[in-house]
C-alpha cells in the first residue's frame, strides 16, 4: 500500500520513512504541505497520508481541509502528526477533515496500529465503491416503463416514441426485461373453447375443479 508523508523536518521525515518501508509500505515522502497537496491532488494518489501538523505555506491541517473540499470519489485516510496536545487544536484538526492523529513524538507501535486502521478503512471504502459500481452498472442494464402509455382501447396495441402502433406484448418485451409466454384465461377458456376446458389442466389456465 501507498502511504504519503509530509514533514518539513529532514531528521523526522527520515525516521518515518524508514519504519513505514520496514513494515514493507509503499512510502511517497514529501517536504512540506505545498508538495503534499500537489501529491494528493493527482488521480493516482496515495490511499493514506501522514501529515505534519505545523509546516511552512501550507500547514497540515489546511492541506487535510483542501483535500475534503476537492471531494474525490475516493478520499485518502488523513492522519496528524502533531506535537500539539490541547483538546481544541486536536479537535480543530479532525474538524478540517483528518481522519486521525498521532503525537510527537510518535511511538511505533501507536504509529503501526494507527495506520492499519487506516488501511482496513481504505479497504473497506473501496470494496464499498466497487459494490456501488456494480450496482449502478447492473441498474444501467434494466430497462423500466414509467409514465403514460398511449393504448388502443379496442386493440390494446402500444404508440412508441416514434408514433407507431405495435402489439402489447412485442413493446414489453423492447421496453422491459420481461419475457411473455402465451396462455388461457380461465374467462377466456370458458368463452372460446368451451369443449377444451374439461382438458386443459389447471396450470394451462383452467378453472380448479
Amino acid at each position: 500500500m501507498r502511504i504519503l508523508i509530509a514533514e518539513d523536518d529532514p531528521t523526522s521525515r527520515c525516521i518515518l520513512e524508514a519504519t513505514l518501508t520496514k513494515w514493507e509500505y509503499d512510502v511517497v515522502a514529501t517536504r512540506d504541505g505545498v508538495e503534499a497537496w500537489d501529491v494528493l491532488k493527482a488521480d493516482d494518489s496515495p490511499r493514506l497520508a501522514i501529515l505534519d501538523w505545523m509546516m511552512p505555506e501550507i500547514d497540515g491541517v489546511e492541506v487535510c481541509r483542501r483535500v475534503r473540499e476537492r471531494g474525490s470519489p475516493s478520499p485518502p485516510y488523513l492522519i496528524l502528526l502533531t506535537a500539539l496536545s490541547q483538546k481544541q487544536a486536536l479537535a480543530a484538526g479532525l474538524e478540517a477533515g483528518a481522519n486521525d492523529y498521532i503525537t510527537k513524538p510518535f511511538d511505533p507501535t501507536e504509529l503501526r496500529a494507527r495506520v492499519r486502521v487506516g488501511e482496513r478503512m481504505v479497504e473497506l471504502q473501496s470494496a464499498l465503491t466497487n459494490r456501488v459500481a456494480e450496482l449502478q452498472d447492473a441498474l444501467a442494464h434494466v430497462n423500466t416503463l414509467q409514465g403514460i402509455l398511449p393504448i388502443c382501447m379496442h386493440c390494446h396495441k402500444i404508440r412508441s416514441d416514434d408514433n407507431a402502433w405495435q402489439k402489447l406484448e412485442s413493446y414489453l418485451e423492447e421496453h422491459s426485461e420481461a419475457k411473455l409466454s402465451h396462455g388461457l384465461c380461465p374467462e377466456c377458456l370458458e368463452k372460446y373453447y368451451p369443449e377444451y376446458e374439461e382438458e386443459v389442466p389447471t396450470d394451462a389456465g383452467s378453472r380448479p375443479k
